[in-house]
């Protein structure tokens, strides 16, 4: 994975419910682990605004419906800082769904998406109608 030019805040935890942003059926999703995370032992992993995690389908479609899927964190409440000193945040938290090629399930994103999360996921970005 790309390394990240702002800093960001990682402040979700694992069991945070998210919204889910595309239309792939879902609507509310659960973090259940992260992606990539080292952490001292007995720390919840945690994450923040373009990581990969793997979600559970809290609420949506019964084809998507308890299952474990892996998504993209596009939105986050907690400001992070961004090199130029700017802060950031957002209304909600909000993640994409993916496949394992890391593409999105699907064909347009809600809302909009932070700057970070189309220089480390450039395939989420061609679909996404605002991004900040």
């Amino acid at each position: 994975m790309k390394a990240l030019s702002a800093n960001v805040t990682k402040t979700l935890l694992t069991k945070a419910r998210l919204v889910c942003a595309d239309n792939s059926g879902a609507k509310i999703l659960q973090i259940i682990s992260v992606r990539g995370f080292k952490g001292k032992r007995g720390t919840l992993p945690h994450a923040g605004v373009a990581q990969q995690v793997n979600v559970r389908v809290y609420r949506g479609n019964e084809k998507v419906r308890k299952q474990v899927h892996k998504a993209i964190i596009v939105r986050q409440k907690k400001e992070f800082r961004r090199p130029d000193g700017m802060r950031v945040h957002f209304e909600d938290n909000a993640a994409v769904l993916i496949d394992d090629k890391g593409d999105p399930k699907g064909t347009m994103i809600k809302g909009p998406i932070a700057k970070e999360v189309v220089e480390r996921f450039p395939v989420v970005g061609k679909i996404a109608t605002i991004v900040v």
